[in-house]
């Protein structure tokens, strides 16, 4: 079929052949080398994907430390209560 998607040509040796025999222990239904390795992939993006959410989650939390950190000096509670600020 015609497409202008890049294509990947694998060969099922070494590591590979190892990766999909690994998989194959952990899928023993899944008898289809091609099925095995589209599954690893999806594994290994369910993996990276919790991962960059731990990181984001974690980037998050530092800015949220940061901006409580600073707030002190942007704000001046002791106004904003008061009918001063309302005025």
């Amino acid at each position: 079929m015609l497409t202008t998607k890049p294509r990947y040509t694998v060969t099922d040796t070494g590591e590979l052949a190892t990766m999909l025999d690994d998989a194959h222990r952990r899928w023993p239904d899944v008898s289809d080398r091609k099925q095995l390795l589209l599954q690893l992939a999806a594994e290994g993006h369910g993996s990276l994907s919790r991962e960059l959410a731990r990181a984001d989650d974690e980037e998050r939390r530092e800015r949220q430390h940061h901006a409580f950190a600073r707030i002190r000096e942007l704000v001046d509670a002791d106004a904003l209560l008061s009918d001063a600020a309302w005025r």
